[in-house]
């Protein structure tokens, strides 16, 4: 056998075969790089314990004092879901990770690399991550109703699930926590830095509020509807819209826009931009 031939035979066996993969076998493998990580367990425990437990505290502390203060226009479903409030930035810091920590390692290139469609690969990023944030914060929103409702004993008003707006506020908590997380994750597919991610995450939540406020208030109210802690409000409440704002649900449909704009965005840049 001649040289050319021997060569030409080795470079067929070393060739690597052009492997197939469909969306659910990224969705696979974004589930296992997922539930693999220290991280995600952390934070999703985190997010537990904060959530419910926040939400302990404050309907037994109100049981515990009920006839020392004024109760009128309580909200027994809104008291119970406080903790959401609380947990949302551990759900969001799951949603940074769970794009940034492939960055920082450098397996991102492998991921890349294996699956060279960039726009389905965060598409199954973004469907893992989203089902497991909805999961938690839907378990945490009904877990803390419960407790709370029942912490919550006579005299004090507390509500059942048939009672109105409850149900909607109980959904409408975990949904809210779910999109937040997205809104985390759109950020880190834009910057690709975990810091970065998340001080943009806590930024929005937290010093945007405070920035608006210094506006003349006339503006400011009209503003101020479209920020998600305020939206987040509306929908954790069941006494209807005191603060001039959405109804839940059309806060909801602002919410996921933002979630929506973020990831389109990140997944512009991610095609364009290097590894």
């Amino acid at each position: 056998m001649s040289v050319e031939t021997s060569s030409a035979v080795l470079e067929r066996t070393t060739e690597l075969p052009p492997g197939r993969y469909g969306f659910v076998d990224l969705l696979r493998s974004e589930w296992t790089k997922l539930r693999s990580v220290r991280s995600t367990w952390w934070t999703v425990g985190v997010t537990v314990l904060l959530g419910i437990g926040i939400g302990v505290l404050v309907t037994a502390e109100t049981r515990a004092h009920w006839h020392s203060g004024s109760n009128q226009g309580f909200d027994p479903t809104a008291s119970s879901l406080v903790g959401l409030f609380i947990c949302q930035f551990a759900i969001g810091i799951l949603g940074a990770l769970v794009v940034s920590a492939e960055y920082s390692t450098g397996t991102i290139r492998a991921t890349f690399s294996a699956a060279p469609h960039r726009t389905v690969v965060l598409a199954a990023k973004a469907t893992v991550y989203g089902f497991v944030a909805l999961v938690v914060s839907e378990f945490v929103a009904f877990v803390s109703f419960f407790l709370g409702q029942f912490l919550l004993s006579a005299p004090a008003t507390h509500a059942t699930l048939s009672s109105p707006g409850a149900l909607r506020a109980v959904v409408g908590g975990g949904l809210f926590i779910c999109v937040l997380g997205l809104i985390a994750f759109g950020f880190a597919t834009i910057i690709r830095h975990t810091a970065g991610a998340i001080s943009a995450f806590v930024g929005v939540l937290l010093v945007l509020p405070l920035v608006v406020q210094a506006l003349p208030n006339s503006l400011s109210l009209e503003v101020r509807k479209f920020l998600p802690d305020r939206i987040g409000v509306q929908m954790l409440t069941t006494n209807g819209n005191h603060f001039n704002t959405f109804t839940p649900w059309v806060g909801f449909a602002v919410l996921c826009m933002y979630a929506f704009v973020l990831i389109a965005i990140g997944a512009a840049l991610m095609n364009r931009r290097d590894a």
